[in-house]
């Protein structure tokens, strides 16, 4: 035990960037790249940490990667720490300059994170030319707990964790086709209708929420000849004019192509949720991007609700 107390007072932060960038990606080839250096640095480094501190910090496997032990995780919850508050303070000693600047991950859904907060980030950062930004617009849960985002906006909030936590905006999804495929199917006067035709939808078993679901609730036992777990995908799919599919609105009612079908009786509403580390909500620039991302969803809520077809800006 004495040892492990001494060594400890030998560890460097460098150390210990070498070790979370492993813990959060699993792979060294990864965590190098990010590091920019190459595989046998973050191997060496990894391994000469594991030695000052005479203990084993991850399990190495083929398939796996690097697995934190016990004693790895033990060591991430302190690491992380650390690194927050060294984030903070650089903020609080260099002062505003370096406290409007910096790298920001961002996680969201995927036809939220394409077609609404990437061009909004593209105005946030207008004005923010030294801060820098990730968006990861992906079909799948984000996680914040392996850091593969700064904040993350989510289809459902988290049940537990660090986190700060709000609900963005209520958003609804319709029902919509091309002009041509009404024109040349059955016409649609009513939900019984419905029956008459195909739809494209999720892959029920791979969706990612329970959320996305819509059509099974909509109409059990719906035709759906095509499927993905993509929403860019089904979107591009009913362009086609061949099928009906459920759409976010914010999505499809900017597309003139597009047109909604059976408006009061397909309204679907669901919710998106935001939400960061404790310790990252502190940081300025994270605050800065949070309360923008608030205020452009707020202007935008007739896009969102289905009210409007046009994309605003803040001025």
């Amino acid at each position: 035990m004495q040892k492990n107390i001494t060594s400890l007072g030998l560890l460097n932060w460098d150390d210990l960037k070498f070790f979370l960038e492993v813990a959060r990606t699993r792979k060294a080839s990864i965590a190098a790249k990010r590091l920019s250096v190459d595989y046998t640095t973050v191997s060496r480094r990894i391994s000469s940490l594991e030695g000052s501190l005479g203990t084993l910090l991850f399990e190495k496997s083929r398939n796996n990667g690097f697995v934190l032990t016990a004693e790895g995780q033990r060591l991430l919850g302190y690491a992380e720490s650390i690194e927050s508050t060294l984030h903070m303070a650089c903020e609080q000693v260099s002062g505003s300059s370096v406290a409007l600047s910096g790298h920001i991950r961002m996680g969201c859904t995927e036809g939220f994170g394409s077609f609404f907060i990437t061009p909004q980030l593209s105005h946030f950062l207008d004005n923010y030319p030294d801060i820098s930004v990730d968006i990861l617009p992906l079909p799948h849960f984000i996680s914040l707990s392996k850091r593969e985002a700064d904040i993350v906006i989510a289809l459902e909030r988290p049940e537990h964790g660090p986190y700060v936590c709000c609900k963005l905006c209520d958003y609804t999804l319709r029902l919509y086709a091309t002009q041509d495929y009404l024109d040349n199917h059955p016409p649609l006067r009513r939900t019984a209708d419905l029956t008459a035709h195909t739809f494209i939808s999720y892959v029920d078993d791979l969706a990612f929420s329970s959320e996305l679901l819509y059509l099974s609730n909509l109409l059990p036992g719906a035709q759906a000849q095509l499927r993905s777990t993509s929403v860019i995908a089904q979107y591009q799919a009913a362009l086609q004019g061949r099928s009906l599919a459920i759409l976010p609105c914010f999505l499809a009612a900017q597309d003139p192509r597009l047109v909604p079908v059976l408006e009061e009786e397909v309204n679907i509403t669901r919710h998106f949720w935001m939400y960061c580390r404790e310790d990252l909500r502190k940081l300025k620039r994270i605050t800065l991007l949070w309360d923008y991302i608030r205020a452009v969803t707020e202007l935008n809520r007739p896009l969102l609700l289905g009210e409007s077809q046009a994309l605003r800006f803040e001025d």
